[in-house]
């Protein structure tokens, strides 16, 4: 039995240049931004279970895929929580979760930020 899952996204740096003209670079590396800075390279998707901390599933992408659009796949079908930060703000609206029996049972909680805009 578990409590739940946890879904996050890191993102994994890596250089921007190739320092050679006839090698391009890595087609499945991207820039994003986070905060101010733009990184490049990859992100890692993960799922870890609410209760052992261990991860349960993991995937990588560009930088550029947005941390919502992998959300489905590390959730599984037997969980009935999800947690996540902000970045997932609004994931019981798509698609793939809506549309699908399980999913769309879950009890996804959002950390919300702290900060308070004036």
């Amino acid at each position: 039995m578990h409590g739940g899952t946890i879904v996050d996204a890191t993102i994994i740096h890596a250089p921007s240049s190739t320092k050679d003209a006839t090698e391009p670079r890595d087609p499945g590396m991207h820039s994003t931004k986070k905060g101010n800075p733009w990184f490049f390279g990859m992100k890692i998707h993960s799922g870890a279970d609410a209760g052992t901390g261990y991860v349960h599933t993991i995937a990588a992408a560009a930088a550029n895929v947005h941390d919502i659009a992998r959300a489905h796949a590390r959730i599984r079908k037997d969980d009935p929580i999800v947690y996540s930060d902000l970045g997932y703000l609004g994931v019981e609206k798509r698609t793939e979760i809506r549309e699908s029996p399980t999913l769309s049972d879950v009890d996804y909680r959002i950390a919300q930020s702290s900060r308070r805009t004036a």
